[in-house]
């Protein structure tokens, strides 16, 4: 039920890699409240792609709120939930890039932020799950069109 990865870790296509693969190992996630593993050997046909190091990051950071919002109260008078919290989940992967040949690496950060309406976890866990499903299924599907996105700007 939680998240641990097994490693290796499969990628997805990318234009040029065959069958990558990353080894990670446990790290220490910046904040309390999540769980983080670092790159420490690559498989596949990859190159040019460097391992994680301390100047040169490539982890992956899966996040959970500080403290989970309960179900909004429904008002007694008029049966309207007036403002519903959200519980906010993260997935962050930092990974080391050189802006210009000679220079030092800058953190290129890639953010998925889940806004869960507080209180769907335990009314409608289905359709939390369905988009969950959709949006990684699709980024899977569409990994290596994304990756092409990122260097040309063509969506």
């Amino acid at each position: 039920m939680s998240i641990s990865l097994t490693s290796p870790v499969t990628g997805s296509a990318q234009t040029g890699f065959t069958s990558p693969t990353y080894t990670v190992v446990a790290d220490t996630a910046p904040g309390t409240n999540g769980k983080q593993w670092a790159v420490s050997a690559l498989g596949g046909t990859q190159a040019l792609v460097r391992v994680h190091s301390a100047s040169d990051p490539f982890t992956i950071t899966f996040e959970r709120p500080a403290t989970i919002r309960q179900a909004p109260i429904v008002n007694p008078v008029t049966g309207v939930v007036g403002n519903v919290p959200r519980n906010t989940y993260k997935v962050r992967t930092r990974k080391g890039v050189i802006p210009v040949t000679g220079q030092n690496p800058q953190v290129f950060l890639q953010t998925t932020v889940c806004d869960v309406p507080a209180g769907a976890d335990l009314a409608d866990p289905a359709n939390v799950r369905a988009g969950s499903s959709l949006h990684i299924g699709s980024s899977w599907q569409q990994s290596a069109g994304w990756g092409d996105t990122l260097l040309s700007a063509v969506i």
